[in-house]
């Protein structure tokens, strides 16, 4: 088994901001900050959030005000999202908050789209006010924005200041293969959402690959997947811990709204075998246990894989225990951390 060490990973965060039992989005907010202000101690990448709506345990809505708020108390680690859901949103308005993000913390924003509502059909028709589209209208809107924010668009009628002629990475995000191919034939960078959607990895990869042309902004493939982990000092207590990210699926599955819930000691009092199937289904990339464990778990992921980075989401309801998770999971993989840390 080959060690972390010799291998050239980058290790990123993914915040949903969970919104805890009995507590407020604004703990959630200064909880955020704390881990994202680790995060760059510890020697993340990038940290990114996600655009949901309407969704008692998630408060990241209104993402590119939180991603101002995280990089105003930050000072190297890239902060972005993890994705703006864009048919949400007129191409122009991503431009130019992203284009202001960027001119506020320069060199260190990402952008990364998405084309799901990130809600439900109802919250998505009053975000949009129709829900009329295709994959189709997600490229066109893509290519508008991209439009904006290029330096060529000087001279048009319609102009994102700030935003035009700013290097800001685009990202596209997905769970399919569609998003895989766009990215590919574009030659951007691509994450895939496999910390939820694990079913389609190995296809929107092999998909992504393929497809790929060089670009002014991407030579080569680059490949970013999510994964669920938590780590603790035992597998035990990381077994524990994990049951608040095993609720929050269930809840998915069942459709009901709760904030995340603390740990159970015995998950068999809330869910029944069917309910557990589907929620570990959908955890098939979630790796728990102690820092050994954990950690031949995300070498074989990514021996198997071939990803460039890792997007890794701890849902720990304990903030603390949190914290340290996202400590144990970049002790495995020295490179990333600072020399001075």
């Amino acid at each position: 088994m080959q060690n972390f060490k010799n291998i050239p990973l980058q290790l990123s965060v993914l915040d949903l901001v969970p919104v805890l039992s009995g507590k407020t989005a604004a703990d959630s907010f200064r909880n955020s900050l704390n881990l994202a202000q680790n995060a760059e101690k510890f020697g993340f990448n990038r940290y990114w959030m996600a655009e949901h709506h309407n969704m008692d345990g998630i408060a990241s809505s209104a993402t590119s005000v939180l991603i101002a708020h995280i990089a105003a108390g930050t000072s190297s680690i890239r902060v972005g999202s993890g994705g703006i859901m864009l048919p949400n949103h007129a191409p122009l308005i991503i431009a130019e908050q992203f284009g202001t993000l960027e001119s506020l913390y320069p060199g260190r924003i990402d952008l990364g789209l998405g084309r799901a509502p990130g809600t439900d059909q109802l919250t998505a028709m009053a975000l949009r006010r129709n829900l009329d589209g295709s994959g189709e209208d997600f490229a066109k809107s893509l290519m508008e924005l991209r439009t904006y924010l290029s330096a060529d668009n000087a001279d048009s009628a319609v102009r994102a200041i700030p935003g035009e002629g700013l290097a800001i990475p685009i990202w596209l995000l997905g769970s399919s293969t569609y998003s895989a191919q766009l990215a590919g034939i574009l030659g951007l960078p691509f994450a895939f959402a496999s910390h939820f959607a694990p079913s389609l990895l190995f296809t929107a990869l092999q998909v992504y690959r393929d497809s790929f042309r060089p670009s002014e902004s991407l030579q080569q493939p680059y490949v970013m997947a999510g994964v669920n982990v938590i780590a603790a000092n035992t597998d035990d207590e990381a077994e524990y811990l994990a049951t608040s990210l095993y609720s929050t699926f269930l809840n998915v599955i069942k459709g009901t709204r709760k904030k995340l819930q603390p740990p159970v000691e015995d998950m068999s009092l809330i869910w029944n075998e069917s309910e557990r199937y589907a929620v570990m289904q959908m955890l098939n990339y979630t790796f728990i246990g102690s820092g050994k464990n954990v950690q031949n778990k995300l070498v074989e992921f990514a021996d198997a894989t071939g990803v460039d980075e890792l997007m890794v989401t701890s849902h720990i309801f304990d903030h603390e225990a949190r914290v340290r998770s996202y400590e144990m999971i970049a002790e495995l993989c020295p490179q990333n951390v600072p020399a001075n840390s």
